[in-house]
């Protein structure tokens, strides 16, 4: 490395935070960045150390869970590269395996940071803060369209159902690789989860927005909404395109099935994130009072509840609570959780620590909802009991205000009409189907995950499909 010393040298420092009371005033990002001096120093923290656990995805918890960037990233060269002042090499290096830096370098959880070796008795390397900087250089500098056209075009046509980490990650290498691409959406807006499940403070809409134009800016076409199976036939695809990607990732919300359910004001919660973002998107970032009087209850306690939680509070609610179905993780690591395994401790999202500073602590642990009642059709109320190994435990019922309920359960898969309409029977870990003209990438087949997923998941069924025209070619 550079630098040997550097991580001797330099403390970690994060991209700093806006205060609470601020940020929670607008839609704006929350997140700023340190000037390039200190991103410099920062890379230059990445030790030499020999057998970097940072760039390969390492498995536990049954295999599920991951450690480390299961995308391969080739993280210890880009730092170097940094420091050394070649960015447009590190964005190349970068680019190689990941082609959503500018998602990624903003809302990925970093399981690359708590694998880092330094994370064994210290703190890992600004490992996404170095990315975002990478990415950010290379649109400022006109790097990333150059680095998405084709040499040339090889006469294929590919079609790609759904716009999101998944699909746009194996539009990119297809297009890379000479195919002509397109890429059907249903919304009215590309990216998918990433422009209408996160919102505008985490993600904004302007950096998905510049992701989708560089891809028509390398050649690739992109139809908003359109509906595969209703508004366009599945056969006029077969028809017309050599390979179809499903890329549907895995929408299908889990729900509570409880007294109450049918009242109004009972939402999905990536229903109300795409609400609030589209009313973003119309009417700007500056905090609104439509929730101004209302008690909010949001069921879930991970990301997408943390999300619900900042979005209602920049809606001006005027009380909020969550319940989370687990019990509440340890503070410090236990001896069966050790580095580089995630660390399976308790922390506040975000969401969370306004919440905190706004009206105290709003998490109640082993908790779910076992009711909804109300007046006239409109959820007032919600039954809360205590659980035991996710059973209500008979007698510990309480009710809580609410005027507006999120579900943030999370997902249980596939929506599995788009499966059906094709006659998709099969999906393997090679991302082929039953159907030899289909393949399949992403949350859809492997159920729901990080960004990071999505693009590995894109990127390595990209190169399937390209190897399957060889096949065809050496058989010919």
């Amino acid at each position: 490395m550079a630098d040997p010393r550097g991580f001797l040298t330099y403390d970690r420092k994060n991209n700093p935070m806006r205060p609470v009371m601020q940020r929670i005033k607008d839609f704006n990002v929350m997140e700023l960045d340190l000037n390039d001096g200190e991103r410099r120093q920062q890379a230059a923290r990445c030790m030499n150390c020999g057998i970097p656990f940072c760039h390969h995805g390492i498995f536990y918890g049954g295999g599920r869970a991951v450690s480390g960037c299961p995308n391969d990233n080739l993280i210890p060269e880009w730092n170097d590269l940094i420091y050394k002042n070649r960015d447009q090499q590190a964005f190349e290096r970068l680019t190689r395996t990941n082609y959503l830096p500018d998602m990624t370098g903003r809302v990925c959880p970093a399981p690359c940071e708590v694998a880092c070796v330094q994370a064994l008795n210290g703190s890992g390397i600004t490992i996404r803060n170095n990315e975002k900087f990478i990415i950010e250089q290379a649109f400022k500098n006109g790097w990333v369209v150059d680095s998405g056209k084709p040499l040339h075009r090889t006469g294929k046509k590919i079609a790609i159902v759904g716009s999101g980490p998944a699909g746009l990650s194996a539009a990119w290498r297809l297009n890379q690789l000479g195919h002509s691409v397109t890429i059907y959406e249903r919304d009215d807006r590309f990216g998918g989860l990433l422009m209408y499940g996160i919102p505008n403070m985490k993600l904004p809409k302007s950096i998905v927005a510049r992701r989708i134009q560089a891809l028509r800016d390398v050649g690739i076409t992109l139809v908003a909404n359109t509906e595969v199976g209703k508004d366009i036939d599945v056969n006029v695809l077969r028809q017309n395109f050599d390979r179809i990607i499903l890329c549907t990732g895995a929408r299908q919300a889990r729900d509570l099935n409880v007294p109450g359910r049918q009242l109004k004001g009972i939402y999905q919660a990536v229903d109300y994130l795409k609400s609030a973002t589209k009313s973003v998107i119309k009417n700007g970032t500056q905090a609104t009072q439509e929730l101004a009087g209302k008690h909010v209850l949001v069921l879930g306690g991970g990301d997408t509840g943390n999300d619900c939680i900042g979005t209602v509070i920049r809606q001006g609610c005027s009380a909020i609570t969550q319940l989370e179905i687990t019990p509440a993780l340890p503070t410090k690591r236990q001896p069966d959780n050790q580095w580089p395994e995630w660390p399976m401790v308790l922390k506040n999202g975000y969401g969370q620590k306004e919440a905190r500073a706004l009206y105290g602590d709003i998490t109640q642990y082993t908790a779910t909802a076992t009711g909804f009642f109300g007046h006239d059709d409109q959820v007032s109320e919600v039954e809360v009991s205590q659980v035991d190994h996710f059973k209500p435990i008979a007698g510990s019922q309480e009710r809580v205000k609410a005027d507006l309920v999120l579900l943030a359960m999370g997902f249980t898969g596939a929506e599995k009409g788009l499966f059906d309409a094709f006659g998709i029977t099969q999906t393997t870990d090679q991302y082929t189907t039953n159907d030899s003209q289909v393949f399949v990438a992403g949350d859809c087949r492997r159920g729901p995950s990080l960004v990071i997923w999505g693009i590995h998941e894109g990127r390595m069924c990209a190169e399937k499909v390209d190897a399957s025209f060889e096949v065809l070619s050496a058989k010919a």
